[in-house]
């Protein structure tokens, strides 16, 4: 019990998320195929974007909002969509799989194709740390 309090209470002073570890598997395996060095900035950027897909206008916003702390709701379906920060959903970012399926979902719903890595490693660093 002390030293998983321990474990929390050092997590915490770190400002650390659980989703971390993650992120920070993804971000060097983007690394790895030549992406990098990755913004919060330009993932801020794409995020906002409007891209054409199908001949429609579709952005990340449509869906998520632009509020991270706060949950989307799917545009199309009407589903509910928890909080991207992962500062208020721990879950947000914690599964390299699942990070990994949503990217090839939604980027080829909203950009019409698969994000690069590049993309992918400045919109997971954005989704970290939107205010910086």
């Amino acid at each position: 019990m002390h030293h998983r309090l321990f474990a929390i209470l050092l997590l915490a002073a770190s400002g650390g998320t659980l989703a971390g570890g993650a992120a920070d598997t993804l971000l060097q395996t983007y690394r790895d195929q030549g992406a990098g060095p990755f913004q919060a900035e330009t993932g801020r950027t794409l995020w906002t974007k409007s891209f054409t897909a199908k001949d429609e206008p579709r952005g990340c916003t449509d869906c998520h909002g632009t509020d991270l702390t706060r949950a989307g709701r799917h545009r199309k379906t009407g589903k509910p969509i928890q909080p991207m920060s992962p500062a208020v959903n721990p879950k947000r970012l914690s599964d390299p799989k699942k990070i990994e399926k949503w990217f090839l979902r939604n980027c080829k719903w909203t950009l019409g194709r698969e994000c690069t890595p590049q993309e992918k490693g400045d919109y997971l660093t954005y989704l970290r740390n939107p205010d910086n």
